[in-house]
């Protein structure tokens, strides 16, 4: 595969920080060597994790992954196959239409698990697991081995008729659903994915032929379609079953797969891509991300000049739109799930800010980027994510997982349950945390390449050479390698962190020059017993949103930092946003011993505020952003604020539940139905469904007392007539009376006791006429005044 380099799509990485470039001190400087070049990861089996939080993570993790019970994962396939099932089903997601995506999570995190740690019992479970499987298609016959369950005439049956009727040409397909299946693909490509895995690094044989029968069995229903029919199945989120298409070609050389993963290109989404056209704004992030993956590793499989434009081009480009425009300082994109417009981020903070599998598959599109280029800007992104958002991701003392990370101030983090949640993040986290290593070491050529300052050793059998690093990182600023081994000369590579603006670098005790090339210490010529000391100073700086420069964030080097406002479990104590009021972001900022913790003392309102690491803030409710006004500014600003911040925070202690219309995850969990012509809309990034000529409705969570129903309509939508009704009983004919305005259009219906009398109710909106009105919420609120009957 050539080298190449994109002028505009390695422009910089401007959309996570706002300092300038990293170099060294003048007299540390030597002459300015040649530019990087393609560099390639060591296996994972090569790299060992030395005592960290890094190694703590995939110890909690194991646990976690040795408490469940294959069998249990296992269910439905059994069940499918004719096979008795050796354990009952886990809840959450796996009791859902989605059953089965966790299996192939689990055999892949199991793998990773065998490779990076050589611990043989999750190598023993991924090949068992492998076995089962190939006892499944043995069952079915042809190829087939899934989970998946859809709804038939009333019934839950096998979700293999979904991948029937696409055979047949019968395709019906939304955003999640593919012929009423809860995205079948996407779960397909998990367990796809995950004999892949154990392929690779469990060196499994038959998981090679479970990947065989899954991409044959597949791959005849996508032969025997239409072009046009194999874009409208990709309408549904499909994960990255092109990338393992072109996996598969790469292990066996089949150019059928190839083939099938060129076809499986959604010209919808990557055409624009690969034209340089953002049209990210609306689309549900991490339906994309698996994409381009996928079309980076179609590129590196077969890297033609069509596929270098089309595929390599479409990811590049992708991966700096999404980098700058669409992400919050941690690294994480996405609010409920979902881009915005690029660079408006500052009314995007929200409860379901940064989505993990979508920093997950990022950080996976990164690792084939830097391959190509060798270039330190990919490993600035990659170490802001994976420390920040990624090591945010899993609690430590439990090992569970938290599917978003909350950026509005106040909100902490929500967890999964060991055995009855099974979210999509539960399966990318049981990976994430197994491969902590896979990243830090590369090489170009004979030149030994670090990435990432994380305490670890390599073995590079090939080479003779063993090394290890040992650092306190991220807390502590001093990096120390020892070249334990060498039967020849090495030459090494540091790469400079975008934070760090003046590195300084020892050999043996002695204070050493060293070229630097693209932002890499170059280090020639050592020899087995050498030690390199290397220093990272660390300051405080901060980083604003691209929309809106009064509205902050701290960092300290590599780590976001964010105020402690109390623990998780507990209420808030004051519902007011904190601001800081000074004359520029860091007057007044002082570091509290030699720690990573800042004290904002009198510049922070409502009260004085203590500044930590936010990505092991566990357990603690936390503020990320922050609003900065100067004294004058906030004199006249103060009233306004705190009035409008009350209101905010009684509306949301009274909320029971609420709807987002138009975004696939909500509706789901609100058990949403509709006839067709209910579609969906979005205005200013606010999604919403349409009532028009039949009806939709979803249930929401009441509780005893009064309540109201909430809900928000588009301003512009006056003079409607439509009906509301809850549990079948009509509520109100609503004509939404009044001048159309450019405001939401908020309005609230006291609901009857009556129908009060359960956990939650049915809420229908059904059109009276040809008129359409545009619905974007629905929310329940406790303390409304029940109407007289």
């Amino acid at each position: 595969m050539s080298s190449f380099s994109r002028r505009g799509v390695l422009a910089g990485m401007t959309g996570l920080t706002t300092m300038a470039s990293a170099g060294l001190a003048a007299e540390e400087v030597g002459q300015l060597a040649a530019p990087n070049g393609p560099a390639k990861p060591f296996p994972l089996s090569q790299v060992r994790l030395r005592p960290s939080i890094f190694l703590d993570s995939v110890e909690a993790n194991k646990r976690y992954l040795l408490s469940l019970d294959p069998d249990r994962l296992l269910h439905n396939f059994h069940l499918f196959a004719g096979i008795a099932p050796k354990g009952a089903k886990y809840g959450g997601w796996e009791a859902q239409g989605i059953a089965g995506h966790s299996l192939g999570h689990y055999q892949s995190a199991l793998s990773l698990v065998f490779a990076q740690t050589g611990d043989s019992r999750f190598r023993d479970r991924s090949l068992a697991i492998s076995r089962e499987l190939a006892a499944v298609q043995a069952g079915h016959g042809d190829g087939y081995a899934g989970a998946t369950t859809v709804d038939r005439d009333g019934k839950t049956v096998d979700g293999k008729a979904v991948f029937e009727e696409l055979r047949r040409g019968d395709i019906r397909t939304s955003g999640f659903g593919l012929n009423d299946g809860w995205v079948p693909i996407y779960t397909y490509h998990k367990v796809f994915a995950g004999a892949l895995d154990s392929h690779l690094h469990c060196q499994d044989s038959v998981a090679l032929d479970v990947a065989i029968g899954l991409a044959d069995y597949l791959g005849t229903i996508i032969e025997g379609l239409s072009d046009d029919q194999v874009q409208q199945i990709l309408v549904a989120e499909h994960g990255g079953i092109n990338e393992s298409y072109a996996e598969l070609y790469a292990r066996t050389g089949n150019a059928r797969w190839l083939k099938i993963a060129e076809r499986l290109r959604h010209r919808a989404v990557l055409d624009p891509l690969a034209q340089g056209r953002d049209e990210l704004n609306g689309k549900h992030a991490n339906t994309q991300i698996p994409k381009l993956i996928g079309l980076a590793r179609l590129y590196e499989v077969a890297p033609s000049e069509r596929h270098r434009h089309d595929s390599a081009g479409a990811a590049m480009f992708f991966w700096d739109t999404v980098t700058r425009d669409h992400s919050y300082v941690i690294g994480g994109n996405s609010n409920y799930e979902h881009f915005g417009e690029p660079r408006k981020l500052a009314g995007r903070l929200g409860q379901q800010t940064c989505e993990a599998c979508n920093s997950y598959n990022m950080l996976k599109l990164s690792r084939h980027l830097y391959g190509w280029t060798g270039d330190a800007r990919y490993f600035d992104f990659y170490e802001r994510a994976h420390l920040n958002h990624i090591m945010s991701q899993q609690h430590p003392a439990t090992g569970m997982y938290s599917y978003f990370t909350p950026l509005a101030s106040g909100f902490g983090r929500v967890r999964s349950t060991p055995d009855n949640s099974f979210w999509c993040c539960v399966g990318s986290g049981m990976e994430s945390h197994s491969k902590h290593g896979d990243s830090i070491w590369w090489h170009r050529d004979d030149r030994l390449l670090v990435n990432l300052y994380y305490p670890s050793s390599l073995d590079w059998t090939e080479k003779g050479v063993q090394i290890e690093m040992d650092t306190g990182f991220p807390f502590k600023d001093r990096v120390r390698i020892r070249l334990v081994k060498a039967n020849a000369a090495v030459d090494l590579g540091l790469r400079m962190p975008l934070w760090c603006a003046a590195p300084r670098i020892r050999i043996n005790g002695k204070l050493a020059r060293a070229k630097i090339a693209n932002r890499y210490l170059m280090l020639d010529q050592l020899a087995a017993g050498d030690v390199i000391d290397l220093t990272l100073p660390m300051s405080l700086h901060h980083q604003t949103m691209p929309d809106d420069d009064r509205i902050l964030a701290y960092l300290y080097g590599p780590m976001v930092l964010a105020a402690d406002l109390g623990p998780s479990d507990k209420p808030r104590d004051q519902y007011f946003d904190p601001v800081v009021v000074s004359g520029s972001a860091k007057d007044g900022v002082r570091q509290v011993g030699g720690e990573p913790v800042f004290a904002l003392g009198g510049q922070s309102r409502p009260e004085e505020l203590m500044l930590k690491p936010f990505f092991n803030q566990h357990d603690s409710r936390t503020a990320v952003y922050f609003r900065h006004f100067t004294p004058t500014q906030w004199t006249t600003a103060e009233a306004g604020y705190l009035a409008n911040a009350r209101e905010q925070a009684e509306a949301l202690a009274r909320t029971i539940d609420t709807i987002r219309l138009g975004e696939m995850q909500p509706e789901r969990d609100h058990a949403f139905s509709g006839t067709p012509n209910t579609g969906t809309v979005e205005h200013l990034a606010e999604r919403g469904r349409v009532v028009m000529k039949g009806f939709f409705q979803f249930k929401l969570a009441i509780r005893p007392g009064p309540v109201e129903l909430r809900v928000v309509y588009a301003g512009p939508d006056r003079h409607r007539d439509f009906a509301i009704l809850v549990n079948g009983e009509p509520l109100v004919r609503e004509r939404l009376a009044g001048e159309p305005t450019v405001q939401r259009n908020i309005v609230s219906y006291p609901l009857p006791d009556h129908l009060l009398s359960g956990r939650d109710i049915t809420v229908r909106f059904e059109a009276n006429s040809d008129q359409w009105v545009t619905v974007y919420e629905c929310r329940t609120v406790a303390g409304g005044k029940a109407p007289s009957t």
